[in-house]
């Protein structure tokens, strides 16, 4: 089992790195304007991937390791949809706020989220740049 976790958490960070590398290797903009859909869809898809790839690890965290997470008002129980809906859910608000303090990092989990709010913040700033820097 331990190496089934290792090989899923490894293939995650790899898949958020090269979702995340997207933004900051040269390469032309889609689109024939920096608001254009399909620049929108690329970044939602980044989101997306961030989002996602976050909540796996939270997850793989918290079934094979040490508890990541904390529910405040909750049991920490829970079926295996509840756990990944929860770290889902934190890590959306971890990306795109400063969260709801419901759900709070406990552990590990801390340096992960600190991150995770890290690459939130800087996502925007990358795509901004690389759209005014490769504009005609």
């Amino acid at each position: 089992m331990d190496g089934l976790y290792f090989a899923l958490l490894i293939g995650t960070g790899v898949c958020l790195f090269m979702s995340l590398r997207t933004l900051f290797v040269p390469n032309r903009m889609r689109g024939s304007s920096i608001l254009s859909l399909e620049n929108f869809l690329y970044l939602g898809m980044v989101y997306f991937t961030v989002l996602v790839g976050f909540g796996m690890v939270y997850l793989l965290f918290g079934l094979y390791s040490e508890p990541v997470l904390a529910e405040t008002g909750g049991s920490g129980d829970g079926s295996f949809l509840r756990k990944a809906g929860t770290a889902v859910y934190f890590s959306a608000m971890t990306l795109f706020s400063v969260g709801h303090g419901d759900v709070v990092p406990i552990g590990i989990g801390r340096f992960v989220a600190i991150l995770e709010a890290l690459i939130g913040y800087t996502i925007p700033a990358a795509f901004v740049a690389r759209a005014v820097m490769e504009r005609d």
